[in-house]
């Protein structure tokens, strides 16, 4: 029954259907190479229960997006490996690209972004992918998979323009695989903007954006699997994301490692606004 069906905000109506919706949202609720706190999983239904409870008009872009449509795409469940979680993942994407949908993920932990991107690189092969995160995840393997979440982008910096923003935690194994004039080390955007402009001009015409959400600061978003300090507040995240949207055509993005922690709405709320803001500048003038 479409009743049972998760909608998106809440809002019943033809605009969520497939055919009529511009947006399609595809969640990946795996959390099997998480290392401390596991919950990702869960991320997905605590998103959604939040987005019921956000306001849909956006005072800034004086719109109301959900209006473009946003079908919830049936979940990918498999968790049996890392490699076929990953496998499952990039066929799928490589079938979602060629719709004429735009595509958004939900994790799930931040493995689950290694079949997308891979997918998006060889339908596009100069995109950029902008990674906001807290950790590099540059690992060529961890824990004996090249499909852990420690990995995340290992696979993009060798095929794709990868610009790396908010990092502040990186083991030294990484180092030979980091490319330090496309990464801003969250200590030093403290404080300034020289940063802003400065990765703007290093990303391609085309990006794909993965967000783990651990890139805020953990005063704002505890609930992730490694809530790192020292990270992105709020305005400054939109502020950054408007200006991405604007000059540049964002093919796609995912949201990953919200891990729910019981009684503490507030970082889900935070993870369903972001999603719905990311849309809204998407869509500004459209």
């Amino acid at each position: 029954m479409t009743d049972h069906k998760p909608i998106f905000a809440g809002i019943q109506g033809d605009h969520n259907q497939y055919q009529n919706s511009e947006i399609l949202l595809q969640s990946i609720p795996y959390d099997g190479t998480s290392t401390w706190r596991k919950g990702a999983d869960k991320g997905f239904k605590a998103f959604l229960d939040a987005s019921e409870n956000m306001e849909i008009y956006d005072i800034e872009t004086d719109s109301e997006v959900y209006q473009k449509g946003v079908h919830i795409l049936d979940p990918i469940l498999e968790d049996s490996s890392p490699e076929v979680v990953f496998e499952a993942v990039y066929q799928n994407t490589k079938k979602l690209l060629k719709t004429d949908k735009f595509l958004t993920f939900f994790g799930g932990e931040h493995s689950i972004s290694i079949g997308i991107i891979k997918a998006f690189y060889e339908a596009h092969p100069e995109i950029t992918i902008l990674q906001l995160d807290a950790h590099t995840d540059l690992r060529p393997e961890f824990h004996g998979s090249a499909y852990n979440h420690a990995c995340a982008v290992h696979d993009a910096s060798k095929n794709a323009n990868l610009v790396q923003v908010g990092i502040r935690s990186m083991d030294s194994s990484e180092l030979p695989y980091l490319d330090r004039r496309k990464c801003y080390f969250a200590e030093d955007m403290y404080g300034t903007t020289d940063w802003v402009e400065d990765s703007l001009s290093k990303i391609t015409g085309k990006v794909y954006i993965t967000l783990d959400l651990d890139v805020f600061d953990p005063s704002i978003m505890p609930s992730t699997g490694t809530p790192e300090p020292g990270g992105l507040l709020w305005n400054t995240m939109i502020q950054y994301l408007r200006k991405v949207f604007e000059q540049k055509n964002v093919l796609g993005f995912d949201i990953v490692e919200l891990a729910p922690i019981e009684g503490l709405q507030g970082p889900d709320f935070l993870a369903a606004k972001l999603y719905y803001k990311m849309l809204s500048y998407k869509f500004e003038n459209s």
